[in-house]
């Protein structure tokens, strides 16, 4: 369960209430409670997967590195169980505030596993809610970064834009080929990537199933930024690392308001991000951060 579910339904736009001091206190002390029970969280370098590589590149961050080589990171129902898992594993470690998926320099994920995909029936598709549980990582609730070298096409680029930030390594290349196949994307293809490049390039992207660099979608906006391929993921990281040295209750609110704005027209979107921006006056981390710009030195957060 992820912890801003009760953050979310006390501050629902639908709802009569704004989101009060309290109900950010409450996040933040749970936050905090959590802080103090670090010794319930397993060693990262203990937990075993078939498909994935887990560590702690910095004290700070999680790094998941996708690992089926010989398929080109090809996502299966097994990778993606174990990517859940992972992900759960650093969301329960109060030390880390943000992760970071990557896969090879040849490709992050070439796309789903074709063979496992091809006997599946319709029936089957539908009783078992195919897919269903590989667009979790669009929930987390730590901001998770995607370090995209070589191919990231079908379920890989899906992937990827379930990511917070996309950083793409300078001979990465993204589509959404589903239709080559006789099929279409399943896994948010139409609809995030609509959401990030708008839709005539949404609509050629997946129309057509072309490859298209890193360049080109820094361009069009689905790329923060692209790095040389062999410094990306240490770049990464180190976004990464900066995010989580800041407080981790107002990182969370940053990014429920940024995702808020694809589900609310402006007027409620600029309601909601009002009202979290007024909780924050009821943390100790916006005290402190206000107070130290002022006394012209480092602000040392307690995620209070």
């Amino acid at each position: 369960m992820f912890a801003l579910n009760a953050l979310r339904t006390a501050i629902r736009v639908q709802s009569a209430l704004s989101p009060s001091a309290a109900a950010i206190r409450a996040l933040s002390t749970a936050t905090a409670a959590s802080a103090g029970s670090s010794a319930a969280v397993p060693d990262v370098s203990k937990l075993s997967f078939n498909t994935l590589l887990v560590s702690k590149p910095t004290a700070n961050v999680g790094l998941v590195t996708l690992n089926r080589p010989k398929a080109l990171n090809a996502l299966c129902d097994d990778l993606m169980s174990e990517l859940n898992t992972a992900l759960e594993h650093f969301h329960a470690d109060p030390t880390v505030g943000a992760i970071v998926i990557t896969g090879s320099e040849r490709a992050f994920a070439a796309g789903a596993d074709i063979k496992e995909m091809q006997p599946l029936t319709y029936s089957k598709c539908v009783n078992t809610n195919f897919l269903a549980h590989w667009t979790r990582v669009a929930e987390s609730r730590k901001p998770i970064l995607a370090a995209v070298n070589g191919f990231a096409l079908g379920g890989g680029c899906e992937l990827a834009m379930m990511c917070d930030i996309i950083y793409a390594g300078e001979k990465a290349q993204f589509g959404q080929p589903e239709i080559l196949l006789g099929t279409i994307p399943g896994a948010g293809g139409t609809q995030r990537l609509t959401q990030a490049v708008g839709k005539s390039k949404a609509m050629e992207i997946v129309l057509t199933g072309d490859k298209y660099s890193a360049q080109e979608m820094e361009r069009a906006g689905l790329v923060a930024r692209v790095y040389p391929v062999e410094t990306l993921v240490e770049e990464v990281v180190k976004k990464a690392s900066k995010i989580a040295s800041l407080s981790k209750p107002v990182v969370q609110l940053c990014k429920e308001a940024v995702n808020a704005s694809y589900e609310m027209t402006l007027k409620e979107g600029t309601h909601f991000e009002r009202r979290l921006f007024h909780s924050t006056f009821g943390l100790k981390d916006r005290a402190e951060g206000m107070t130290a710009f002022v006394e012209k030195r480092g602000a040392k957060f307690t995620d209070e």
